[in-house]
Protein backbone atom coordinates (compact mmCIF):
# COMPACT_ATOMS: atom_id res chain seq x y z
CA UNK A 1 0.00 0.00 0.00
CA UNK A 2 1.28 3.31 -0.97
CA UNK A 3 1.70 6.52 1.65
CA UNK A 4 -0.14 9.38 0.16
CA UNK A 5 0.23 13.20 0.89
CA UNK A 6 -1.85 15.59 -1.02
CA UNK A 7 -1.38 19.50 -1.00
CA UNK A 8 -4.25 21.26 -2.04
CA UNK A 9 -6.75 18.88 -2.00
CA UNK A 10 -9.55 20.66 -1.79
CA UNK A 11 -9.03 22.67 -5.23
CA UNK A 12 -9.84 21.41 -8.52
CA UNK A 13 -6.40 18.97 -9.06
CA UNK A 14 -6.62 17.84 -5.40
CA UNK A 15 -10.02 17.07 -6.15
CA UNK A 16 -9.43 14.90 -9.11
CA UNK A 17 -6.51 13.28 -7.31
CA UNK A 18 -8.98 12.01 -5.15
CA UNK A 19 -11.29 11.15 -7.11
CA UNK A 20 -8.76 8.90 -8.53
CA UNK A 21 -7.28 7.40 -5.26
CA UNK A 22 -11.09 6.93 -4.05
CA UNK A 23 -11.64 4.43 -7.31
CA UNK A 24 -8.72 1.89 -5.88
CA UNK A 25 -8.67 2.53 -2.18
CA UNK A 26 -6.68 -0.82 -1.42
CA UNK A 27 -4.29 0.10 -3.09
CA UNK A 28 -3.43 3.59 -1.12
CA UNK A 29 -3.02 4.80 2.34
CA UNK A 30 -3.56 9.00 3.04
CA UNK A 31 -0.83 10.27 5.17
CA UNK A 32 -2.47 14.46 5.06
CA UNK A 33 -4.30 16.08 2.80
CA UNK A 34 -4.10 20.08 3.14
CA UNK A 35 -6.48 22.84 2.12
CA UNK A 36 -6.79 26.40 2.63
CA UNK A 37 -9.82 27.66 3.84
CA UNK A 38 -12.93 25.33 2.89
CA UNK A 39 -12.50 23.24 6.01
CA UNK A 40 -15.81 21.34 5.48
CA UNK A 41 -14.84 20.09 2.07
CA UNK A 42 -11.42 19.05 3.44
CA UNK A 43 -13.32 17.43 6.66
CA UNK A 44 -15.17 15.37 4.66
CA UNK A 45 -12.33 14.50 2.48
CA UNK A 46 -10.48 13.58 5.58
CA UNK A 47 -13.13 11.27 7.17
CA UNK A 48 -13.59 9.70 3.58
CA UNK A 49 -9.81 8.76 3.16
CA UNK A 50 -9.14 7.78 6.86
CA UNK A 51 -6.16 10.37 6.58
CA UNK A 52 -3.78 10.34 9.37
CA UNK A 53 -4.12 14.64 9.41
CA UNK A 54 -5.65 17.25 8.12
CA UNK A 55 -4.06 20.92 7.67
CA UNK A 56 -5.59 24.16 6.67
CA UNK A 57 -3.55 26.95 5.41
CA UNK A 58 -5.56 29.69 7.16
CA UNK A 59 -4.78 29.26 11.27
CA UNK A 60 -7.94 31.08 11.54
CA UNK A 61 -9.86 28.07 10.63
CA UNK A 62 -8.42 25.77 12.80
CA UNK A 63 -11.46 25.88 15.86
CA UNK A 64 -13.72 24.70 13.01
CA UNK A 65 -11.92 21.99 11.41
CA UNK A 66 -10.97 20.19 14.94
CA UNK A 67 -15.03 20.56 15.25
CA UNK A 68 -15.54 19.08 12.21
CA UNK A 69 -13.11 16.43 12.17
CA UNK A 70 -14.27 15.65 16.13
CA UNK A 71 -14.47 12.06 17.06
CA UNK A 72 -12.65 10.95 14.14
CA UNK A 73 -9.38 10.05 15.13
CA UNK A 74 -7.98 12.55 12.36
CA UNK A 75 -5.02 14.98 13.54
CA UNK A 76 -6.21 18.74 12.59
CA UNK A 77 -4.02 21.65 12.20
CA UNK A 78 -3.22 25.25 10.65
CA UNK A 79 -0.81 27.16 9.70
CA UNK A 80 2.37 27.32 7.65
CA UNK A 81 4.59 25.78 10.33
CA UNK A 82 1.78 22.63 9.91
CA UNK A 83 1.85 22.85 6.53
CA UNK A 84 5.70 21.94 6.58
CA UNK A 85 5.00 19.55 9.90
CA UNK A 86 2.75 17.51 7.46
CA UNK A 87 4.90 17.86 4.84
CA UNK A 88 8.09 16.27 6.80
CA UNK A 89 5.70 12.81 7.79
CA UNK A 90 7.30 10.01 5.63
CA UNK A 91 5.17 9.61 2.28
CA UNK A 92 5.96 7.26 -1.22
CA UNK A 93 4.03 9.75 -3.45
CA UNK A 94 3.28 13.43 -2.69
CA UNK A 95 0.66 15.74 -5.08
CA UNK A 96 2.27 19.35 -5.08
CA UNK A 97 -1.04 21.43 -6.01
CA UNK A 98 -1.40 24.62 -3.68
CA UNK A 99 -1.72 27.46 -5.52
CA UNK A 100 0.82 29.84 -5.80
CA UNK A 101 4.93 30.46 -4.45
CA UNK A 102 3.64 28.77 -1.12
CA UNK A 103 3.70 25.54 -2.68
CA UNK A 104 7.42 25.83 -2.79
CA UNK A 105 8.74 24.78 0.75
CA UNK A 106 6.57 21.96 1.32
CA UNK A 107 7.51 20.19 -1.67
CA UNK A 108 10.90 20.98 -0.82
CA UNK A 109 10.91 19.36 2.01
CA UNK A 110 8.56 16.37 0.67
CA UNK A 111 11.56 16.01 -1.53
CA UNK A 112 13.88 14.99 1.52
CA UNK A 113 12.22 11.53 2.12
CA UNK A 114 13.21 10.50 -1.37
CA UNK A 115 9.50 11.30 -2.38
CA UNK A 116 7.75 10.78 -5.79
CA UNK A 117 6.61 14.85 -6.37
CA UNK A 118 3.88 14.49 -8.37
CA UNK A 119 4.34 18.77 -9.23
CA UNK A 120 1.10 20.51 -10.24
CA UNK A 121 2.37 23.98 -8.46
CA UNK A 122 4.16 25.37 -11.44
CA UNK A 123 5.49 28.52 -9.54
CA UNK A 124 8.17 26.07 -7.63
CA UNK A 125 9.70 25.39 -10.49
CA UNK A 126 9.14 29.08 -12.11
CA UNK A 127 10.49 30.46 -8.81
CA UNK A 128 12.84 27.89 -7.81
CA UNK A 129 13.94 24.92 -10.47
CA UNK A 130 17.70 25.05 -10.11
CA UNK A 131 17.30 24.41 -6.20
CA UNK A 132 13.70 22.02 -6.97
CA UNK A 133 15.59 19.68 -9.39
CA UNK A 134 18.67 20.04 -7.25
CA UNK A 135 17.24 18.57 -4.00
CA UNK A 136 15.34 15.84 -6.02
CA UNK A 137 18.91 14.57 -6.93
CA UNK A 138 20.54 14.74 -3.30
CA UNK A 139 17.87 12.74 -1.78
CA UNK A 140 16.95 10.30 -4.66
CA UNK A 141 13.39 11.71 -4.87
CA UNK A 142 11.71 11.66 -8.24
CA UNK A 143 9.62 14.79 -9.93
CA UNK A 144 6.69 13.36 -12.07
CA UNK A 145 4.77 16.76 -13.64
CA UNK A 146 1.32 17.02 -13.78
CA UNK A 147 0.43 20.68 -15.23
CA UNK A 148 -1.14 19.23 -18.88
CA UNK A 149 1.01 20.22 -21.09
CA UNK A 150 4.46 19.14 -19.11
CA UNK A 151 2.90 15.86 -19.07
CA UNK A 152 2.61 15.51 -22.18
CA UNK A 153 6.07 16.43 -23.09
CA UNK A 154 7.33 14.24 -20.38
CA UNK A 155 5.33 11.15 -21.85
CA UNK A 156 6.23 12.13 -25.25
CA UNK A 157 9.91 11.64 -24.19
CA UNK A 158 9.52 8.61 -22.67
CA UNK A 159 12.73 6.62 -24.52
CA UNK A 160 14.18 9.11 -26.13
CA UNK A 161 17.03 11.09 -26.01
CA UNK A 162 16.78 14.60 -24.82
CA UNK A 163 19.76 15.74 -26.96
CA UNK A 164 17.55 14.63 -30.19
CA UNK A 165 15.00 17.40 -29.26
CA UNK A 166 14.73 20.17 -31.25
CA UNK A 167 11.99 21.88 -30.06
CA UNK A 168 9.08 21.83 -27.36
CA UNK A 169 5.58 22.90 -28.84
CA UNK A 170 3.28 23.93 -25.62
CA UNK A 171 -0.33 24.48 -26.53
CA UNK A 172 -2.66 26.65 -24.96
CA UNK A 173 -6.85 27.50 -25.40
CA UNK A 174 -6.54 31.16 -24.94
CA UNK A 175 -8.45 31.53 -22.67
CA UNK A 176 -11.56 33.42 -22.19
CA UNK A 177 -10.72 36.14 -23.97
CA UNK A 178 -8.89 34.46 -27.22
CA UNK A 179 -11.72 36.03 -29.42
CA UNK A 180 -12.31 39.49 -27.98
CA UNK A 181 -12.03 42.85 -29.89
CA UNK A 182 -8.77 44.02 -28.12
CA UNK A 183 -10.47 47.31 -27.60
CA UNK A 184 -12.94 45.27 -25.28
CA UNK A 185 -9.86 43.67 -23.18
CA UNK A 186 -9.84 46.59 -20.34
CA UNK A 187 -13.02 46.56 -19.72
CA UNK A 188 -13.03 42.58 -19.19
CA UNK A 189 -13.91 41.85 -15.31
CA UNK A 190 -12.73 39.31 -13.12
CA UNK A 191 -15.96 36.98 -13.37
CA UNK A 192 -15.75 37.60 -17.37
CA UNK A 193 -11.87 36.64 -17.38
CA UNK A 194 -12.64 33.38 -14.55
CA UNK A 195 -15.03 31.74 -17.48
CA UNK A 196 -12.64 29.45 -19.05
CA UNK A 197 -13.76 28.07 -22.60
CA UNK A 198 -12.68 24.25 -21.80
CA UNK A 199 -11.04 23.60 -18.59
CA UNK A 200 -13.04 23.17 -15.04
CA UNK A 201 -10.43 25.32 -12.75
CA UNK A 202 -9.90 27.03 -9.95
CA UNK A 203 -10.66 31.48 -10.05
CA UNK A 204 -6.67 32.35 -9.93
CA UNK A 205 -5.34 29.99 -12.63
CA UNK A 206 -8.76 30.77 -15.08
CA UNK A 207 -7.59 34.25 -15.11
CA UNK A 208 -4.64 33.33 -15.40
CA UNK A 209 -5.09 31.42 -18.76
CA UNK A 210 -6.90 34.53 -20.16
CA UNK A 211 -4.19 36.72 -19.53
CA UNK A 212 -1.77 33.92 -20.65
CA UNK A 213 0.61 34.04 -17.32
CA UNK A 214 -0.12 30.55 -17.12
CA UNK A 215 1.45 30.07 -20.47
CA UNK A 216 4.62 32.35 -19.71
CA UNK A 217 4.57 30.33 -16.15
CA UNK A 218 4.70 27.15 -18.19
CA UNK A 219 7.39 28.62 -20.78
CA UNK A 220 9.71 29.25 -18.17
CA UNK A 221 8.78 25.80 -16.55
CA UNK A 222 9.80 23.75 -19.69
CA UNK A 223 13.21 24.98 -19.46
CA UNK A 224 13.84 24.49 -16.06
CA UNK A 225 12.41 21.07 -16.07
CA UNK A 226 13.46 19.59 -19.08
CA UNK A 227 16.69 21.69 -19.35
CA UNK A 228 16.13 23.29 -23.02
CA UNK A 229 17.01 26.06 -24.52
CA UNK A 230 14.33 29.11 -24.30
CA UNK A 231 14.70 29.49 -28.26
CA UNK A 232 13.75 25.91 -28.04
CA UNK A 233 10.48 26.23 -26.82
CA UNK A 234 7.25 27.36 -28.51
CA UNK A 235 3.55 28.38 -27.99
CA UNK A 236 1.21 27.78 -30.10
CA UNK A 237 -3.14 28.85 -29.39
CA UNK A 238 -5.13 25.58 -29.77
CA UNK A 239 -8.59 26.67 -29.18
CA UNK A 240 -9.79 22.61 -28.85
CA UNK A 241 -7.14 21.80 -26.22
CA UNK A 242 -6.64 18.60 -27.46
CA UNK A 243 -3.71 18.33 -28.02
CA UNK A 244 -1.27 19.11 -24.79
CA UNK A 245 1.80 19.69 -26.33
CA UNK A 246 4.40 18.39 -29.19
CA UNK A 247 8.14 17.58 -29.16
CA UNK A 248 9.82 18.24 -32.34
CA UNK A 249 13.09 16.04 -33.07
CA UNK A 250 16.00 17.00 -34.94
CA UNK A 251 14.74 14.55 -37.67
CA UNK A 252 11.67 16.72 -38.33
CA UNK A 253 9.57 14.69 -36.78
CA UNK A 254 7.12 15.45 -34.29
CA UNK A 255 5.18 13.49 -31.23
CA UNK A 256 1.86 14.98 -29.80
CA UNK A 257 -0.29 13.86 -26.87
CA UNK A 258 -3.97 13.70 -27.18
CA UNK A 259 -6.75 13.76 -25.38
CA UNK A 260 -9.53 15.29 -23.79
CA UNK A 261 -9.16 18.22 -21.60
CA UNK A 262 -9.03 16.27 -18.33
CA UNK A 263 -6.88 16.91 -15.71
CA UNK A 264 -6.68 13.13 -14.45
CA UNK A 265 -5.02 12.50 -17.68
CA UNK A 266 -1.60 13.85 -16.31
CA UNK A 267 -2.80 13.00 -12.81
CA UNK A 268 -3.42 9.46 -13.33
CA UNK A 269 0.02 8.86 -15.16
CA UNK A 270 1.73 10.47 -12.15
CA UNK A 271 -0.40 8.51 -9.65
CA UNK A 272 0.43 5.33 -11.18
CA UNK A 273 4.30 5.80 -13.25
CA UNK A 274 5.59 3.90 -14.40
CA UNK A 275 2.01 1.81 -15.14
CA UNK A 276 -0.82 3.05 -17.45
CA UNK A 277 -3.62 2.51 -15.80
CA UNK A 278 -7.36 2.82 -17.20
CA UNK A 279 -8.78 6.19 -16.54
CA UNK A 280 -12.58 7.08 -16.25
CA UNK A 281 -11.49 9.98 -18.88
CA UNK A 282 -13.55 10.86 -22.27
CA UNK A 283 -12.34 8.71 -25.18
CA UNK A 284 -11.70 10.92 -28.14
CA UNK A 285 -13.94 9.99 -31.03
CA UNK A 286 -11.58 11.66 -33.89
CA UNK A 287 -14.08 11.69 -36.54
CA UNK A 288 -16.44 13.06 -34.60
CA UNK A 289 -13.46 15.96 -33.76
CA UNK A 290 -13.47 16.34 -37.27
CA UNK A 291 -10.81 19.06 -37.32
CA UNK A 292 -8.17 21.35 -34.80
CA UNK A 293 -6.94 24.50 -35.42
CA UNK A 294 -4.33 25.93 -34.20
CA UNK A 295 -2.96 29.78 -34.56
CA UNK A 296 -0.08 31.98 -33.19
CA UNK A 297 -0.42 33.83 -30.29
CA UNK A 298 -0.59 37.71 -30.51
CA UNK A 299 1.96 39.24 -27.94
CA UNK A 300 -0.13 42.40 -28.12
CA UNK A 301 -2.85 40.32 -26.43
CA UNK A 302 -0.51 38.32 -24.76
CA UNK A 303 2.77 40.51 -23.26
CA UNK A 304 3.19 37.41 -20.48
CA UNK A 305 4.54 35.73 -23.05
CA UNK A 306 7.18 38.17 -24.01
CA UNK A 307 8.07 38.83 -20.33
CA UNK A 308 8.55 35.46 -19.76
CA UNK A 309 10.74 35.51 -22.48
CA UNK A 310 12.82 38.33 -21.04
CA UNK A 311 12.69 36.71 -17.58
CA UNK A 312 14.39 33.27 -19.29
CA UNK A 313 17.07 35.65 -20.37
CA UNK A 314 17.71 37.22 -17.09
CA UNK A 315 17.79 34.07 -15.16
CA UNK A 316 19.26 34.89 -11.77
CA UNK A 317 15.88 35.35 -9.27
CA UNK A 318 14.03 36.47 -12.36
CA UNK A 319 11.95 33.71 -11.96
CA UNK A 320 10.64 34.48 -8.41
CA UNK A 321 10.40 37.84 -9.35
CA UNK A 322 8.26 37.66 -11.55
CA UNK A 323 5.91 34.54 -10.46
CA UNK A 324 5.89 37.33 -7.16
CA UNK A 325 4.69 40.17 -8.97
CA UNK A 326 2.24 38.38 -11.16
CA UNK A 327 0.65 36.74 -7.81
CA UNK A 328 0.17 40.33 -6.51
CA UNK A 329 -1.04 41.88 -9.83
CA UNK A 330 -3.63 39.04 -10.37
CA UNK A 331 -4.74 40.10 -6.56
CA UNK A 332 -4.95 43.47 -7.60
CA UNK A 333 -7.35 43.11 -10.56
CA UNK A 334 -9.56 40.33 -8.48
CA UNK A 335 -9.83 43.29 -5.94
CA UNK A 336 -10.94 45.48 -8.61
CA UNK A 337 -7.71 48.33 -7.96
CA UNK A 338 -6.73 47.59 -11.32
CA UNK A 339 -7.97 46.61 -14.98
CA UNK A 340 -7.08 43.34 -17.10
CA UNK A 341 -4.79 45.14 -19.07
CA UNK A 342 -3.05 46.96 -16.06
CA UNK A 343 -1.92 43.24 -14.73
CA UNK A 344 0.85 42.81 -17.60
CA UNK A 345 2.08 46.41 -17.03
CA UNK A 346 2.32 45.98 -13.39
CA UNK A 347 4.42 43.08 -13.62
CA UNK A 348 7.03 44.66 -16.37
CA UNK A 349 7.42 47.50 -14.38
CA UNK A 350 8.29 45.52 -11.19
CA UNK A 351 10.83 43.48 -13.52
CA UNK A 352 12.32 46.64 -14.93
CA UNK A 353 12.82 48.31 -11.46
CA UNK A 354 14.19 44.73 -9.74
CA UNK A 355 16.82 44.34 -12.61
CA UNK A 356 19.77 43.84 -11.18
CA UNK A 357 19.18 44.86 -7.53
CA UNK A 358 21.80 44.81 -5.60
CA UNK A 359 19.93 42.80 -2.57
CA UNK A 360 19.03 40.02 -5.00
CA UNK A 361 21.66 37.19 -4.25
CA UNK A 362 22.54 34.75 -7.25
CA UNK A 363 23.06 31.88 -5.74
CA UNK A 364 20.11 29.67 -5.90
CA UNK A 365 19.38 29.03 -2.19
CA UNK A 366 15.74 29.01 -0.54
CA UNK A 367 16.59 32.28 1.20
CA UNK A 368 17.29 33.93 -1.94
CA UNK A 369 14.49 32.88 -3.71
CA UNK A 370 12.07 34.20 -0.24
CA UNK A 371 13.76 37.20 -0.24
CA UNK A 372 13.39 38.00 -4.21
CA UNK A 373 9.59 37.57 -3.77
CA UNK A 374 9.06 39.25 -0.94
CA UNK A 375 10.58 42.02 -2.23
CA UNK A 376 8.56 41.52 -5.90
CA UNK A 377 5.53 41.90 -3.75
CA UNK A 378 6.50 44.45 -1.70
CA UNK A 379 7.45 46.45 -5.55
CA UNK A 380 4.46 45.82 -6.90
CA UNK A 381 2.28 47.50 -4.15
CA UNK A 382 4.55 50.41 -3.90
CA UNK A 383 4.51 50.56 -8.16
CA UNK A 384 0.87 50.33 -7.78
CA UNK A 385 0.28 53.23 -4.43
CA UNK A 386 2.71 55.32 -6.96
CA UNK A 387 0.20 54.91 -10.21
CA UNK A 388 3.24 54.76 -11.93
CA UNK A 389 3.66 51.33 -14.35
CA UNK A 390 2.57 50.89 -17.60
CA UNK A 391 -1.66 50.97 -18.69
Amino acid sequence: MRRVTIFGSTGSIGRNTIDLIERAPDEFQVVALTGGRNVALLADQARRLGAGIAVVADADCYGALKTALAGSGIEAAAGPDALIDAAERPADWVMSAIVGAAGLLPGLRALRHGTTLALANKESLVCAGQLLMDEARRHGARILPVDSEHSAVFQALVGEDIDAVERIVITASGGAFRDWPLADLPRATPAEAACHPNWSMGQRITIDSASMFNKALELIETREFFGVEPEQIETVIHPESLIHALVGFRDGAMMAHVGAPDMRHAIGYALHWPDRRDLPVARLDLAAVGAMTFRAPCETRYPALRLARSVMAARGQSGAVFNAAKERALDHFIAGRIGFCDMAGLVEDVLERMAGDAGLGTEASLDNVLAADQMARTEADRVLKAGAFRH
